[in-house]
């Protein structure tokens, strides 16, 4: 059987950035991803001030922030009265950081890789259970997998999405699907779009679409919404069948210069998928953490999109994560496995569990004003209180330092004990 001292399952956002933050206290960690290769594809995404302090503890934020477009505003149209309005993101500076920055997802796994040696990323690697073994008083994982290899290790961090094995594992509920449904994708104008670069918001019951310039050349667009049309499974795997269905069905009564953009769309980048997220609750409540186990990312905290915390959610558990296995190197002259890492990891857990259930209850929260009801009284609150109002004050609470990665020296070797 073969031994490791750390595995990540997942190689997406949380867990190549958990490998990082490891990496940079001195541990080395195997990461199993199931694709045959990085997951660069897909579209962008916008990160806040808190990813970009996660960002810079794992020192990749100077690879990304030359190409970034930053947004400070965001500029909502009513499609059902025309009415156009403008909210503020926080202008103060949050430790060097403000406002919202949109990346390439596949900028940002690369630049991510880029940290972590090569032969520490394993593709085609596919979980299919996980086992404790007990060994002289200390607890291993054992984690089987579809094509029959074995690794022990002393450390398991499951980074495996909203489907996550090692979440079920460890007892975590699954997932509730909203009955909801998000379409994105990244529109390419070789001429130049001629757009300012403002980030712009059309809004009506039940729906709600947005588009963000990320360079002169490319807009990164979203629908998130109730859809009525049927046969969602099959249009979404069919990138052809989904530009048509945004264009003639969903947003056919939104402004032409939306529809412009997701004309433009490479169809390479169209992801049609449901808006999933766990129970606060069961954040709150639930086992993060057993032994030598816990989760990190969507495995732990699925969340709707409104708040646009997702990926920087997952940035901020893997510099805290890293944080708390550091520490304990510091205190111990080297990483103990068995209950002192145990305790580590319930100690990154305890951290997070409040954290992450606040965002999925903000986000949810931000969806239902913005797109459900059409009374009088809930076409007010949006308008003049959420928007006016609300929206820079939950801008602020996001705002969040997750704190740096601690110094271990590189002339203090230390081992793994069992």
């Amino acid at each position: 059987m073969e031994e490791q001292d750390v595995v990540i399952v997942g190689g997406g956002i949380a867990g190549l950035a958990t490998a990082v933050a490891l990496k940079r206290v001195g541990v080395g960690a195997l990461v199993l991803e199931k694709s045959e290769g990085l997951r660069a594809t897909g579209t962008s995404l916008g990160l806040g001030p808190n990813a970009w302090l996660a960002l810079n503890a794992l020192g990749v934020a100077s690879k990304l922030t030359a190409t970034c477009t930053t947004f400070t505003k965001r500029k909502i149209t009513n499609i059902d009265t025309g009415a156009i309005q403008e909210s503020y993101y926080p202008a103060n500076p949050y430790k060097g950081q403000h406002g919202l920055r949109v990346v390439h997802r596949k900028a940002l796994l690369e630049a991510l890789a880029e940290e972590v040696p090569i032969d520490s990323i394993r593709f085609s690697s596919k979980l299919k259970s996980i086992e404790n073994q007990t060994q002289e008083g200390s607890s291993f994982a054992v984690i089987h997998m579809e094509d029959g290899a074995s690794i022990k290790a002393k450390a398991l961090i499951g980074c495996d999405g909203v489907h996550s094995v090692v979440a079920r594992w460890l007892g975590l509920t699954a997932p509730v699907n909203t009955g909801r449904w998000a379409v994105r994708g990244l529109a390419v104008f070789p001429d130049g779009h001629g757009l300012n670069l403002e980030f712009r918001q059309f809004v009506t019951i039940g729906r709600r679409a947005d588009f963000a310039p990320v360079n002169d050349n490319e807009i990164y667009w979203f629908l998130v919404g109730k859809f009525s049309s049927k046969g969602e499974d099959h249009i979404a795997h069919d990138p052809e069948m989904i530009k048509r269905e945004i264009t003639d069905n969903l947003a056919k009564d939104f402004p032409p210069l939306y529809l412009r953009v997701v004309q433009h769309s490479d169809l390479s980048t169209l992801t049609w998928a449901p808006l999933m997220f766990r129970f606060p609750w069961d954040l709150i409540f639930g086992n993060l953490s057993k032994g030598s186990v816990t989760v990190a990312g969507d495995a732990m905290h699925p969340m709707i999109p409104e708040l646009g915390q997702g990926g920087c959610a997952a940035l901020e558990d893997a510099v805290v994560l890293g944080r708390h296995i550091g520490n304990l190197i510091i205190r111990n002259k080297r990483l103990v496995a068995g209950e002192p890492l145990a305790g580590a990891l319930e100690r990154y857990t305890k951290e997070r569990r409040w954290r992450v259930a606040s965002l999925i209850t903000v986000s949810y929260l931000s969806g239902w004003v913005q797109q459900d009801g059409s009374g009088w009284w809930m076409k007010f609150f949006r308008d003049v209180i959420f928007y006016r109002l609300l929206f820079t004050r939950i801008f602020n609470f996001i705002h969040y330092d997750c704190g740096e990665l601690p110094c271990v020296s590189s002339n203090s070797p230390y081992q793994l004990e069992n």
